[in-house]
Order: structure tokens, then sequence, then C-alpha cells
């Protein structure tokens, strides 16, 4: 069974505490397509731990994979976090991914529970603001409960790491994806968010939506001018912000509101260069 974990989780002890993703239907998310979601036992996670902490006692920072773990009923997500608590004495933070509609089943008054039992970090796939992108692409939530979800899990002391997905709209909704997103980011706020291309993959639904001519892809230069559009329209205040992934035509990487006039400028200077292809997305990256 393949293990998904974000780029930045790359020296976290990794632990799979759920198999799967229980929404699992989105168009454009290949991950965890031939997996039947299970939530395992208390008893199974127990078991876990207790091989995890035998391999790597002095693990300070744990990824609880996979899809969506803040999806488990409070009362695990306490047992869990005590486990591990427990032991690994050196724990520092436990982070996950995270979907909006888990984040918003936990009160307040658990969120930051979970919070002060380490768990720092949830990755949370906003994609973009566009509620008519959303509801194309069979996302759970809308914008404004992704917002809401980002709000009161930063206001309860967790941090978020947010995705968005530049192109997801294809030619018909370029432009409202990119401002409606900027949008949404405006009110959320996140400490960290993260730009990535989307690229329509074998066994997905958005891969034979443009095999059928039902989604267009943009193209290199209308991808880029997307992103420069969400990038001019952001109003983030101390959020770190990357466009690092295999996926992107142009890496970037900076802070919020300090590096934003270097970003849009580092993007304008690629537009200019005529270099890029307008015609079509070009070449598929070696690996996603």
């Amino acid at each position: 069974m393949p293990l998904f974990r974000p780029p930045a989780e790359a020296y976290s002890l990794i632990i799979r505490i759920q198999e799967g993703c229980p929404w699992n239907r989105c168009t454009f998310c290949g991950m965890y397509k031939e997996v039947n979601c299970r939530f395992r036992s208390l008893e199974e996670m127990e078991h876990a731990v207790a091989h995890a902490r035998k391999e790597y006692p002095s693990a300070r920072r744990i990824f609880l994979a996979d899809g969506d773990v803040m999806a488990y009923p409070f009362d695990r997500l306490l047992d869990l976090l005590g486990m591990l608590n427990d032991r690994f004495p050196r724990l520092a933070r436990v982070n996950m991914y995270a979907n909006g509609h888990s984040i918003l089943q936990k009160t307040d008054a658990e969120l930051a529970t979970l919070s002060r039992l380490k768990l720092n970090t949830l990755y949370m796939g906003l994609e973009s603001g566009d509620d008519e992108t959303l509801r194309n692409v069979k996302k759970r939530e809308t914008a404004d409960e992704m917002i809401e979800a980002g709000i009161r899990a930063q206001n309860a002391g967790l941090k978020m790491s947010v995705m968005v997905l530049t192109g997801l709209g294809g030619k018909t909704r370029s432009k409202q994806h990119a401002e409606k997103t900027a949008e949404a980011l405006n009110k959320m706020q996140p400490k960290l968010l993260s730009a990535l291309r989307v690229i329509p993959i074998p066994g997905t639904e958005l891969f034979e939506a443009e095999k059928a001519g039902y989604f267009k892809q943009l193209s290199e230069y209308d991808a880029l001018a997307e992103l420069k559009t969400c990038i001019e329209n952001l109003d983030l205040n101390g959020t770190v912000f990357r466009a690092n992934h295999s996926s992107n035509i142009l890496p970037l990487e900076g802070r919020f509101p300090k590096d934003k006039p270097r970003l849009i400028s580092e993007l304008e200077t690629l537009l200019a260069a005529g270099i890029l292809d307008t015609a079509s997305p070009g070449a598929p990256p070696l690996s996603l």
C-alpha cells in the first residue's frame, strides 16, 4: 500500500494510523483510489506506535498517515496523542492531513486540547476558493467551510498548512479560480501555503474528463499567469509560501508580505521571456 506524506515531513517519523481517505471522491486525486478507507482499532494503533518506538525511540517529529486522521473521533485522537506523548519522551510535534469537514466536527475546546497534546500542523487541501470549481471536482466542502475550519484550528493554537491547485478551474474558470482562491486565503491567513499545478493523472475522473474534452488544461503560459493573478491578490501577513513541488513550472519560495513583489517580478520575467508553451501544458514532470 503506497504511503503519502507532505514534502516537509521527509525527516519525520511516519506512523500509519488510518488506511486511505474517508472522502476519496475528488476527481483530481489518485492517491488512495485503490484503497478502501479503514480506521485502525486502538489495539492496532498501540501496536503501530510500539513498533515505531522500538525503531525510533528519540523521534521528535511524527507524521500520522493516511489521508485524514483528523476524521477519527475526538476520544480516539485523545488516546492516540496521549500514547505518543508517553512513548516518545523527546516528542516536539505531531502533524497530519486534515480535511475541512473533519476539523469542523471538533469543538473549539477539543481542538485546543489536541494542540496542548502537541498536535501541531494540519495539512489541508483548500484547492480552490471558487465554489463552482470545488463542485466540479467533487470536493466535499465549500470554500466558506474550509475558511472556517482554518480559522478555528488556528485560533485553537494549531498551524494550518494549506494547499491550492493552479489550473484546477481549467480554461473556463481560470480567472474566478485565481481571484476567489486569493480571497479565501486572505480570510484564512494560513501560516504555511503551498501552490501545486494540477496534472490529470491516469485513473482519476479528471484524466477521463480531459480525454473526453470536458476539462481543458491551462497552457504553461496560462498556468503561470493564473498563479501571478492569485499572488497579486494575496494580502497575507506572516505566511511562508512555497511553489517548489515538481508539478510547478517555476520553483518559487518566499514569505508574505515581504517577498510578494519579488515573486510577482520573477513570474513576470518568465512570462515575458517567450519560452513558455502557449498552446499546451507542456511535458508532464517525471514524478509527482
